[in-house]
């Protein structure tokens, strides 16, 4: 177990850097016309990020130890397939969980 101490000041380390380095694009940038290239390139942060966040619970899952899984995968190309076809985030999330769900009980 950590010591309460220790916990409380790395708690607080990570709140004042986060907050530092959001402060560098509100506070510092955030009343400057920021240049093309870079806002092109903060477009796609949200669409990496969610994949990078997604992709190791679908490939090494702790629920099966590190195995993949049918159900899983199954669940994430239907997510993938939906949210291609019809542009609907709630669609798709609502539809890869169905295909979880119903994969884990049917296939035990």
């Amino acid at each position: 177990m950590i010591d309460k101490t220790t916990l409380w000041i790395v708690i607080a380390g990570l709140g004042i850097g986060s907050f530092f380095l959001r402060f560098v694009f509100t506070g510092l940038v955030g009343n400057r016309a920021m240049p093309e290239w870079l806002l092109r390139h903060l477009r796609y942060t949200a669409v990496a990020v969610l994949p990078a966040l997604v992709a190791p619970q679908v490939i090494w899952p702790n629920a099966t130890g590190g195995e993949t899984d049918t159900a899983r995968l199954a669940a994430a190309v239907v997510t993938l397939a939906v949210g291609i076809l019809t542009k609907s985030v709630i669609g798709a999330i609502l539809s890869g969980a169905a295909t979880l769900f119903g994969l884990l009980y049917l296939l035990g």
